[in-house]
C-alpha cells in the first residue's frame, strides 16, 4: 500500500519533480542518507536564458571522503555564487509576467548563507509548494534503505542525464521562446515566473 513518496532534495527542482508530487497525493519523504550524487539536480537547476538553457550549480565543500551522506554536504562560499545565480535568474526572468510577484520570496536564498545543502534545498521546496498552492507534509529519512515495490521511489529517476519523466510536456509561454523555442522540464521557477497561479493546473 502506498504511504509516502520518496524524493531527493534538489536545488530549485525541475517541473517533473512537482508533477510527480501532484500525481501521487502522498506525504513527502526527503532522502537525507543517500550518498551525494555529483552532476544531479541536488546541486543543479536549469533555467531558460536568452542564450538557451543555463545550468546554475551550487558549489559544495569537498572533503577527503568520496561517499558522503547528503545530510553532511556543506555549501561552499569560496566565491560569490549566490550573487551570480541571482543575477542570472533576474536576467532570465525580470520581464516575465510574475517575477516581481515572487521576487522577494526567492531573493532571500541568495542573501542568507545556509551551511548544509539539504537545508537550503528543503527551504526552497517549502516555499515552492506554498507558491504553487500544493499542501504536503514533509518528513525525512532516518537511514538509507531500499524500498518495496509499493513505495514510489524517485531518488534515482529525476536526473538531468536521464530522460525526463514528463511525457509529451505541454508548452507554455517562456520569455525567450520566440527566439529559442520551448524548453521542457526546466526548473519549476521557469514555470512559476511565467505562469504564476496557473502553475498548479499545468502540473
Amino acid at each position: 500500500m502506498e504511504s509516502q513518496l520518496l524524493l531527493p532534495a534538489c536545488y530549485l527542482p525541475p517541473i517533473s519533480y512537482f508533477h510527480t508530487i501532484q500525481e501521487h497525493s502522498l506525504p513527502l519523504v526527503i532522502e537525507k542518507y543517500e550518498h551525494f550524487q555529483k552532476q544531479s539536480y541536488r546541486t543543479r537547476a536549469r533555467i531558460a536564458s536568452a542564450n538557451g538553457v543555463q545550468d546554475l550549480i551550487v558549489p559544495i565543500q569537498h572533503g577527503n571522503k568520496d561517499r558522503v551522506p547528503m545530510k553532511d554536504i556543506r555549501i561552499s562560499y569560496e566565491f560569490d555564487w549566490q550573487r551570480l545565480h541571482w543575477l542570472s535568474i533576474q536576467t532570465a526572468y525580470r520581464s516575465s509576467a510574475y517575477f516581481e510577484y515572487y521576487e522577494d520570496d526567492f531573493k532571500r536564498f541568495y542573501e542568507e548563507k545556509f551551511d548544509y545543502l539539504v537545508d537550503f534545498n528543503v527551504a526552497q521546496l517549502e516555499l515552492i509548494l506554498k507558491s504553487i498552492k500544493v499542501k504536503r507534509a514533509i518528513a525525512f529519512t532516518t537511514e538509507y534503505t531500499t524500498t518495496s515495490p509499493e513505495t514510489p521511489d524517485y531518488r534515482q529517476v529525476i536526473h538531468p542525464k536521464k530522460e525526463s519523466i514528463l511525457s509529451n510536456p505541454k508548452e507554455y509561454y517562456q520569455v525567450f521562446s520566440d527566439k529559442n523555442g520551448f524548453y521542457p522540464d526546466l526548473s519549476i521557477v521557469d514555470l512559476l515566473f511565467n505562469q504564476g497561479p496557473q502553475s498548479k493546473s499545468y502540473l
